[in-house]
């Protein structure tokens, strides 16, 4: 029996690997471990994974006992590790160095803009005349935003010179504080500005077999100008024919340029004019439900192939595939206060078009203004015949079934809404 060490992750991630006849050897972190894992996994080592003095011999050890022949992770916090646990046992797959172009983004940009023309400039920020150097420089607007971190914390948009004092003290506040509000496992440190780009955003998930990259799809993100905070996920997305290769052909040039060769990868780009433009990427598959998406749309299992090509126990995709319909994520917001109650989950279930409801919020759970992704209150994802028609069915999911009751500070009550977006008519040349 083979032996896979995976590092972090979810439960279908390990009931795929154990589908597969592999054993799983867990590395989960305290606030992440669930009963189902428990029992799926068969070692479960429950550390804050993290840390790499605490990890390093725990990989030894497990490596001793029972020979690792691979190492996956599809988290975000787990990435670096398990690059450093198959560098540690010698083993194939994405190195340490390579994981970092990924992770690190102010590393990502001055990777590509030595290979790339059209690179977006990045500086570090250490202090606060770098603002008005930067804008000197590369002009208005530019964004600020952590060097590593996810779900879009921490990012702000500087549109002239007398945003820096604002921004500053951001900045200045979120340094040392941890990015995810519910399990803390990443922390904000270093801070990085780069140029803005104009243009609507959309995510690709490829899925790469010894250096050829397939895109899996394109997803079609909703959002606000007004903040960073992803309201919704479109598959697939409304793009031309054309606009679709020059996505996939910006994506696979980056995926080469950072040297990534095997496993799934998460690229948000920009279309700017003619042009697509790279925002930055993960060696990860997307949150926000977008795997059940693509499994529904698509009818492929990203969790299995992510942990049976490193084994070569599925085929590789010859190309990308055929939607067979579309599908919806639609994120569920409400105005400041606190929550009195959530109710309607298990209904919106069973609903037979309803792929996963997630809601975050808890009664008593503060409700902030939107900002970034953590700040919404859940969402849910659909199917549909058309992407177009997923997204109204999600809208229409949430208003029909899942009740979550807001106090704000006045004493008034309302009911979280579906996040309203800028629907696009017609596909994006």
């Amino acid at each position: 029996m083979r032996t896979l060490l995976l590092v972090g992750g979810v439960d279908d991630t390990l009931v795929a690997a154990k589908e597969l006849g592999l054993r799983v050897l867990l590395l989960q972190h305290p606030t992440k471990i669930t009963d189902r894992q428990r029992r799926l996994a068969d070692v479960a080592e429950v550390l804050d994974y993290t840390d790499w003095t605490l990890t390093a011999p725990v990989v030894t050890r497990l490596h001793q006992q029972w020979r690792i022949d691979q190492v996956v992770s599809l988290t975000e916090p787990g990435l670096d590790i398990a690059a450093r646990a198959r560098d540690l046992l010698g083993l194939d797959g994405t190195t340490y160095p390579v994981s970092r172009r990924f992770r690190d983004k102010l590393a990502m940009r001055r990777h590509l803009v030595r290979r790339d023309a059209d690179a977006v400039a990045a500086t570090p920020l250490h202090d606060f005349d770098d603002l008005g150097a930067f804008g000197a420089r590369h002009g208005y607007p530019f964004v600020v935003k952590p060097t590593a971190a996810t779900a879009s914390i921490g990012v702000f948009r500087v549109d002239d010179p007398s945003g820096h004092e604002a921004v500053w003290e951001q900045v200045c506040r979120l340094r040392g504080t941890r990015t995810d509000r519910v399990s803390t496992l990443l922390v904000l440190d270093d801070f990085l500005m780069e140029e803005y780009v104009h243009g609507r955003e959309f995510s690709v998930e490829t899925f790469s077999f010894a250096g050829r990259h397939v895109v899996v799809t394109v997803t079609e993100k909703m959002t606000d100008p007004a903040h960073f905070a992803e309201l919704g996920h479109a598959v697939p997305a409304r793009l031309t024919e054309d606009a679709w290769d020059r996505v996939g052909e910006c994506v696979g040039t980056f995926l080469d340029h950072l040297g990534f060769t095997d496993g799934p990868c998460h690229t948000e780009v920009r279309l700017s004019g003619t042009r697509a433009r790279i925002i930055e990427g993960h060696h990860r598959y997307g949150g926000d439900a977008i795997p059940e998406l693509v499994r529904a749309v698509y009818g492929i299992d990203l969790d299995r192939l992510a942990v049976g090509w490193p084994f070569r126990l599925v085929d590789a995709l010859p190309d990308s595939p055929a939607p067979r319909g579309g599908g919806c994520v639609r994120a569920i917001v409400g105005p400041p206060g606190r929550v009195l109650s959530v109710e309607g989950v298990e209904e919106a279930l069973r609903q037979p078009d309803v792929l996963a409801v997630r809601i975050s919020a808890r009664p008593g759970d503060e409700v902030r203004p939107l900002r970034d992704n953590w700040d919404r209150l859940g969402l849910v994802a659909v199917t549909g015949p058309t992407a177009t028609a997923a997204a109204a069915r999600g809208a229409q999911v949430i208003d029909e079934f899942i009740r979550i009751r807001i106090v704000d500070d006045r004493g008034g009550e309302h009911l979280a809404r579906v996040a309203e977006v800028a629907q696009v008519s017609g596909a994006v040349a």
